[in-house]
């Protein structure tokens, strides 16, 4: 007697099955694993630094849209479009906003209240 054994179909992705999901899964963490070592072992150069951290950022967010997101498996591509394009905005508005917040803090670290006054003075070209 045979037991009927699910099989995915040739229709169905392999991203959207259990196996998918955790190929995603592991890929996410290699990444992010990866990305952190870079990071706090200093091996390379800051600007090769940069450029590996870009790199598998990048990396991530096309294994994330892949394995997560089913970009390119949808039956309505359209909307799917409009939603991609909605995310890519937010990020692109958290990782501006983040970068223009770190070079504030940086402008106005280890400076007294005074110096700081004059330095936006002068930056801002007010003579009084």
């Amino acid at each position: 007697m045979k037991k009927n054994i699910p099989v995915v179909s040739k229709h169905q992705p392999l991203h959207a099955t259990f196996a998918g999901y955790l190929i995603g899964f592991l890929l996410s963490i290699y990444l992010t694993i990866s990305a952190y070592l870079v990071v706090v072992y200093d091996t390379f150069s800051r600007n090769t630094v940069i450029a590996i951290v870009i790199t598998l950022a990048l990396t991530q967010f096309v294994v994330q849209a892949i394995f997560f997101l089913h970009v390119g498996k949808e039956s309505k591509p359209r909307w799917n479009l409009i939603m991609f394009s909605f995310m890519v905005l937010v990020a692109a508005i958290i990782i501006i906003g983040s970068i223009w917040i770190m070079a504030n803090l940086d402008y106005r670290h280890g400076v007294s209240p005074e110096e700081l006054n004059n330095t936006i003075i002068k930056d801002e070209g007010y003579k009084p």
